[in-house]
């Protein structure tokens, strides 16, 4: 009895991936996505469902979703500069771009126009090639700023009106990886990505996968 024969790995052509997106977008918005060479994203609301928890000592949990690591790590190895920028000072959220290796990490910021100008400078990237991810009033600036803005379902109309495009997942429950799955796409990077996750050297290394409670301290630079 002759072997299985494997199922190819892309499973599909990188133009069915474009038709994928453009199925959803449409051809002229999945162009626009087909452009992006940086995410920004915020933080709560975007990353984590906005909920947070408070212990005695101040801040205490977060919850991230597994599908947006993933996606963040696929746009990685893809070839997509990442960024966080994020009104709020949080260890929790800087531990986990750590552990993503973020390309950029703005904590504490409501000057959010002034920090994506910084973020644009450390990554090289232009402000028309950037897509911004947010949540609320305070992203609209940045928004304005930037090529393509896209928000999730719980954003006021004030915000929704400005973006190119409202996630069909809630933040901190599969919103980034719609987000980056349909830049990947439509530029034809997402073949590339499941080519690299393949490989051991494009893989997340153990430190980088060791969580809290294991007392292993998280990478020290953002690579």
């Amino acid at each position: 009895m002759s072997a299985p024969v494997a199922a190819p790995w892309p499973p599909r052509s990188d133009d069915a991936y474009r038709q994928q997106a453009e199925a959803v977008l449409g051809p002229a918005l999945a162009d626009r996505f087909a452009a992006v060479d940086l995410l920004v994203l915020d933080a709560d609301g975007v990353l984590t469902s906005g909920a947070m928890y408070y212990g005695p000592r101040g801040e205490a949990l977060k919850a991230f979703h597994s599908h947006d690591g993933l996606g963040l790590v696929m746009a990685r190895v893809a070839g997509l500069k990442r960024a966080v920028l994020t009104g709020r000072d949080s260890a929790i959220v800087a531990r986990r771009c750590a552990e993503l290796r973020f390309d950029a990490v703005k904590l504490g910021r409501f000057d959010k126009l002034a920090a994506l100008a910084e973020i644009l400078q450390e990554t090289g990237c232009a402000a028309g090639r950037t897509l911004y991810v947010g949540d609320d009033l305070i992203d609209v600036p940045a928004m304005d700023a930037v090529g393509l803005a896209v928000c999730v379902p719980a954003a006021p109309a004030e915000v929704r009106e400005r973006c190119a495009w409202t996630t069909a997942a809630s933040g901190g429950q599969g919103a980034v990886r719609e987000v980056t799955d349909l830049v990947l796409k439509a530029s034809g990077r997402y073949g590339l990505a499941l080519t690299r996750l393949a490989d051991q050297a494009w893989r997340p290394t153990p430190p980088e996968l060791a969580s809290d409670e294991t007392g292993q301290n998280p990478p020290q630079e953002i690579q």
